[in-house]
């Protein structure tokens, strides 16, 4: 009896250790969160940073995996990212700012379909994010989306003290001064800033004081290029309008004061960010270097665009005395004098003169032509040109402001001394020109009917077509050889010249 007893007790303690055994498989212990842990590189220590820092986090899960990461600078919004590291771009206040950075790790115990909302620790994480695989911003059946188990309750929490960084600028390479010019220029320069370049609010310029805070015009903290001009020639403190990036369309509302006319100047540029940190003035021209403004005499200018040493700039002041312009007219010896930005400044230079007389030996500045003379002409300007071209051109530029057909330009070796030049039978007021000593790769041209009128051409044949014409509005007069080698015979140069200038384009001696 005591043995069937023993033997019963037994088995009933193993049945009911078997069973006991199976409520702990069936019933496991619940879902752990994960533990969120976060560093800031490359430094180990908390301290002012710059504005763009990168930050990494990781996650820890006891017993499951890691699907992604919730974070917030708001404490607010959070965002989900499946990444463990992000380069920020924080936008720093007025002064320096500190962002508490937080984020939480969120574990694979989801249900295993899509949630329309996570809820949970008190914080609405919005829809469970999935792969928008069609682009239209909601959830289909079908695309992997985020199963989002346990998010971490206590996210890691980081402070950044973000320390404003002043800007810095400098000249950008298109940016430099002729040691004379006239009063207009243009300047460019590049700015940065570690706190980004959103921060710039604004650009300060300024002409010769920057002591002087009536002296200093602010720009908007976009602006890279600008062109400065004036007209004020009669005032004892002239102001200059301020081009925004050399548009005509784009000037500032205010003007920039302290222009000193026929005297050295010094131009000087500061970025300012949104806290009132700024970069350092810096200033053109350099070190070293000068930069004299010239007033305009008058309404005429010499653009002396010839290269060749041989006394032509003598020979053109020589005519324009001879005329009785002496004190009335600027050289422009722009080969030497060749702004920034040429075609932006070369423009608005020409645009301070009324009348100009455009030299050149064979390797004229074709492409400042082209792109400045219609220009000059459609804003009332008069020009007149003496122009040689190189041996091979392109007729499509010198279609682009002189009234040619492309297809008909006639070309000769070389002109011998002593070559007539004549006027054309239908206008022969214009006086007879005659060479003086050989001349070299001579081109004359078939003219467009409609945008010209005919004026010299070659007498004894030498070449076809003809060597000199104005435009249909007598705006533009061109003559295809060396003026100061035309001056053979009776010497008929200061006779043409005052005929085109005073005449034709109405110059009041």
């Amino acid at each position: 009896m005591k043995k069937v007893l023993l033997i019963s007790t037994i088995l009933f303690s193993f049945v009911f250790l078997l069973s006991c055994g199976e409520d702990f498989i069936d019933n496991p212990a619940g879902n752990n969160p994960p533990e969120t842990s976060i560093a800031l590189f490359p430094d180990s220590t908390i301290a002012p940073q710059p504005s763009r820092l990168k930050v990494a986090w990781w996650g820890d899960d006891s017993d499951g995996l890691i699907v992604g990461f919730y974070y917030t600078w708001d404490g607010i919004t959070w965002t989900f990212t499946d990444e463990n590291e992000i380069l920020f771009s924080l936008q720093i206040g007025a002064g320096d700012t500190t962002y508490a950075f937080k984020v939480s790790s969120a574990d694979n115990g989801g249900n295993g379909i899509y949630d329309n909302r996570v809820f949970q620790n008190g914080i609405d994480f919005g829809p469970e994010p999935f792969i928008d695989s069609n682009s239209d911003s909601i959830y289909n059946n079908g695309e992997k989306f985020f199963d989002i188990g346990l998010v971490d309750p206590t996210p890691a929490t980081l402070d950044f003290p973000l320390k404003n960084t002043a800007p810095t600028i400098e000249w950008n390479s298109l940016s430099t001064i002729p040691a004379i010019s006239f009063p207009v220029m243009s300047f460019g320069w590049n700015v940065d800033d570690l706190d980004g370049l959103s921060t710039i609010l604004k650009i300060n310029i300024a002409l010769n004081d920057t002591t002087d805070p009536n002296n200093i015009v602010a720009l908007d903290g976009s602006v890279r290029t600008i062109t400065l001009r004036t007209k004020e020639f009669n005032s004892s403190n002239p102001k200059m309008e301020i081009l925004i990036e050399g548009i005509e369309t784009n000037i500032f509302s205010e003007k920039l004061p302290g222009l000193k006319f026929d005297d050295y100047n010094k131009f000087y540029v500061q970025a300012v960010d949104i806290s009132g940190a700024t970069s350092q003035f810096i200033s053109l021209p350099d070190t070293g270097k000068t930069w004299f403004v010239k007033k305009p005499k008058g309404e005429i200018l010499i653009m002396d665009d010839y290269s060749t040493s041989d006394g032509a700039a003598a020979f053109y002041d020589a005519m324009m005395d001879s005329l009785g312009l002496s004190g009335k007219y600027d050289v422009y010896d722009y080969l030497n004098q060749k702004p920034p930005y040429t075609n932006v400044t070369f423009l608005q230079t020409l645009k301070l003169f009324k009348y100009v007389l455009w030299y050149s030996d064979n390797n004229p500045s074709l492409d400042l032509a082209a792109s400045s003379v219609q220009t000059f002409i459609d804003a009332g300007g008069k020009i007149a040109f003496s122009m040689q071209f190189p041996q091979t051109v392109d007729p499509v530029l010198l279609q682009g402001f002189l009234p040619i057909n492309t297809d008909t330009i006639y070309t000769r070796t070389s002109l011998l001394p002593n070559t007539i030049i004549s006027a054309d039978t239908a206008d022969p007021a214009y006086p007879q020109l005659t060479t003086i000593t050989s001349l070299f790769r001579i081109k004359s041209f078939y003219l467009n009917p409609n945008g010209a009128i005919p004026i010299y051409y070659f007498p004894n044949n030498e070449m076809r077509g003809f060597i000199g014409f104005f435009n249909n509005t007598k705006s533009l007069f061109f003559y295809g050889l060396p003026l100061s080698k035309s001056n053979g015979g009776s010497a008929n140069v200061k006779s043409l010249l005052s005929k085109v200038f005073f005449e034709d384009f109405g110059v009041t001696p």
